[in-house]
């Protein structure tokens, strides 16, 4: 099953770049997932369980930064656009 995740996170602490910008680096490096990010949120899109392992390794690392804040929204459809034909 193909899913989208729309993920926005918020490290509640004056230096909240660098966590956010890391996180979506480490997201970068996984091969079988695809990462769309914009200036509100971050998308990922691939096959649900590599999707859902992949974000509970890197939300635990982003977890060592104190005060972390993460909103996810999980649909049951692959949504990019390479994927939807459009």
């Amino acid at each position: 099953m193909k899913t989208s995740v729309e993920i926005s996170y918020y490290p509640l602490h004056d230096e909240f770049i660098p966590p956010i910008k890391d996180f979506i680096e480490r997201l970068n490096n996984h091969e079988n997932i695809t990462v769309q990010t914009n200036g509100m949120s971050t998308q990922v899109f691939g096959n649900y369980f590599e999707v859902m392992e992949i974000l509970t390794q890197e939300i635990y690392k982003s977890f060592e930064v104190p005060h972390s804040v993460f909103i996810l929204k999980v649909i049951n459809a692959g949504l990019n656009v390479v994927n939807s034909g459009l």
